[in-house]
């Protein structure tokens, strides 16, 4: 669910170039072939055309920063561990899977903090400060948008960059939180392996037993990442917003998602009817393909 080999620039041209992944960073891109020069011309063709777009952007366009996706084949988290994403109803449920949630994520935090916007990232906030890209819709949870710069965005599954108190709803910085950790588990270690699109790591049972999670500083109540588990909804004002977004624009395109989840699916039924163009580019096949003008 990654870009084809190839990168938006500036001017609105894919451009077909090497892999920007650092070196000595683990590299979850997936294999795909080349795309030929009329494809890219097509693609071009369609950014110019636009006057006021609207993209989705999904794991895909992180993987050459390091982070991995979840479906892709050989490299995604599902095709290489059998690890599964945290689920709300488990999150709300159990202090233990909290403990262990939190101990796991405590430990992955300063890695996945620490990435980096790619090229990707950088050339769709350039479209936007030159007025090409209207609004974004990210289905990832990693600030990466934020960090290039990008204003007109939506992070339609919440950051993981930011907590929130499920008792009294305030909003706090997950940095701040990692300060906390260390206050309260100041003796406490463990090694972990890579890092998940949402910042969990793998730790055993045993190694989180004596972990500490603090509570909300206001109201005692629980702490949860800013982020739409598995199993749970995004907010109904906040997908209204979207539409309203995708109303006021005249083509989409899809970069780096496979639109399984329907979350991100359900903008392409609404641009469909719409009569909307939509162009899609992503390594392997979408849930929308069908809805698709251009696919690549």
């Amino acid at each position: 669910m990654r870009l084809p080999w190839q990168v938006l620039t500036p001017h609105t041209a894919p451009m077909r170039r090497a892999s920007s992944v650092p070196a000595g960073m683990l590299n979850f891109v997936p294999a795909c072939s080349t795309t030929d020069a009329q494809s890219l011309e097509q693609l071009q063709d369609f950014v110019t055309r636009a006057k006021r777009l609207f993209a989705i952007t999904g794991a895909g366009l992180s993987t050459e920063s390091g982070i991995p996706d979840y479906r892709s084949e050989g490299v995604g988290l599902y095709a290489r561990t059998d690890r599964r994403p945290m689920q709300h109803a488990e999150f709300v449920r159990s202090a233990k899977s909290r403990q262990r949630y939190w101990a796991r994520n405590f430990v992955g935090w300063p890695q996945f903090s620490s990435h980096q916007p790619n090229s990707a990232h950088k050339v769709l906030q350039r479209w936007e400060e030159r007025g090409k890209l209207h609004w974004l819709v990210t289905q990832n949870v990693d600030a990466l948008h934020s960090k290039a710069g990008q204003k007109r965005l939506t992070e339609i599954h919440g950051c993981a960059h930011r907590v929130m108190c499920l008792g009294c709803g305030a909003i706090s910085a997950r940095e701040e939180l990692q300060r906390r950790f260390l206050t309260l588990n100041p003796d406490w270690t463990a090694q972990a392996a890579a890092v998940a699109p949402d910042g969990d790591v793998f730790l055993e049972d045993e190694q989180v037993l004596h972990f500490r999670v603090p509570s909300c500083e206001d109201c005692g109540g629980i702490l949860k990442p800013e982020v739409t588990f598995f199993g749970d909804t995004v907010n109904k004002a906040t997908v209204q917003f979207v539409h309203d977004r995708l109303a006021e624009s005249d083509a989409v395109l899809v970069v780096g998602s496979s639109l399984q989840v329907y979350s991100g699916y359900r903008f392409l039924l609404a641009a469909s009817d719409r009569r909307m163009p939509v162009a899609i580019l992503n390594i392997g096949a979408t849930r929308a393909d069908h809805l698709a003008e251009l696919k690549y």
